[in-house]
């Protein structure tokens, strides 16, 4: 996988017909010179990488999520798994998890919104980075701990469905807590964090309303905070969190989340004219004026806020777009395919 560059790696059950599928820059095909293996093989294969809680809990809830590691060639290895059934048979995903951390300068990360998310800079509030599954929203949030991880005295506790990259402790004392190994949730194990003398905590995923509750509360007791959610943009998120609540709390949950909400980053991975992949982002960065809409319930005057911030480092997903167009590693087509919103794309093509 890491000499062609593969992402993910699908095997067993019948969907597969046999063959190894792998993705490579966002295509997805069977590759036959690795060999063809029955229902049988690729079932005792898997059932020998889990443990046997890990088994139980397969059998049991049908799927689960795992990590692993190999040496290959002196250098570990790691995988991110995801076993389940297709049709009454075993199945696997791996998605391979990247060897190297990007620099938020090969991110293209605007230099206002570095600052804010390094805790030497702003010791408290929530970032968000956001994006559909395979945008690279876990490559961003490695990223960001490990600038954090360098240039700061402190403690990271990052909380894991399953852990991926590890990040050894350079400047700060970093700790991984896995779900389902070292915590029994993702609530639990963001609850016991305020215990352990954390200055950053990183939630791998608000997944439902207890989750998000628990994000915002610790949050707004005084810690920089990093989560993702499977949303495509910034006005998005915020609707997103606010509707997970019923109606008799949104008024609560949508001042907290002014209050603690410092940056949303929302990214996705787009093909480039030279067939490889390139990521674009529409970056929000909160101030008084954006936590006054959210309060408000003017969400919908936050997109006008960001494509006028250029200065603080915000942008929206047409203007990204707009610049890789202009730079030349995207097609007008793929511009106007990826963006979210399509009306607003063609008005900035043809004010070019």
């Amino acid at each position: 996988m890491r000499e062609i560059k593969a992402s993910d790696i699908d095997f067993g059950a019948p969907g597969c017909g046999g063959k190894v599928w792998m993705r490579i820059y966002g295509s997805k095909k069977p590759y036959s010179s690795l060999g063809e293996y029955s229902y049988l093989e690729t079932a005792a294969i898997m059932m020998s990488w889990l443990s046997p809680v890990q088994r139980k809990k397969l059998f049991n809830q049908k799927s689960i999520d795992f990590s692993m590691s190999f040496l290959m060639d002196s250098v570990e290895a790691r995988f991110r798994g995801s076993a389940y059934f297709d049709r009454g048979y075993l199945a696997v995903n791996f998605r391979r998890i990247n060897d190297d951390i990007f620099t938020m300068e090969s991110l293209n990360m605007p230099a206002p919104i570095v600052e804010r998310m390094n805790l030497k800079y702003e010791k408290t509030g929530l970032v968000l980075i956001t994006g559909i599954t395979g945008s690279g929203k876990s490559s961003t949030l490695d990223a960001v701990i490990d600038m954090n991880n360098k240039a700061n005295e402190g403690q990271i506790i990052i909380i894991g469905n399953p852990i991926e990259y590890v990040h050894a402790s350079k400047r700060c004392l970093v700790r991984h807590r896995e779900v389902g190994t070292d915590v029994s949730s993702f609530e639990s194990g963001a609850i016991d964090t305020l215990r352990q003398d954390p200055d950053i905590i990183v939630v791998g995923e608000m997944r439902d309303a207890r989750t998000i509750a628990t994000v915002l509360e610790i949050t707004d007791s005084g810690h920089k905070s990093f989560t993702t959610l499977h949303t495509s943009s910034a006005i998005d998120s915020i609707h997103r969190i606010i509707a997970e609540f019923p109606p008799e709390e949104q008024e609560r949950i949508r001042n907290r989340l002014a209050d603690v909400l410092s940056i949303s980053i929302s990214q996705k991975l787009v093909p480039t004219i030279d067939g490889k992949l390139v990521m674009v982002k529409e970056i929000l960065s909160t101030d008084s004026s954006v936590k006054a809409a959210i309060r408000n319930q003017n969400i919908g005057e936050i997109y006008q806020m960001m494509i006028e911030g250029r200065k603080f480092g915000m942008c929206t997903m047409e203007q990204d777009l707009r610049e890789l167009l202009r730079k030349g590693i995207i097609t007008q087509q793929t511009a106007i395919n990826f963006a979210n919103n399509k009306k607003r794309m063609i008005q900035l093509l043809q004010m070019n």
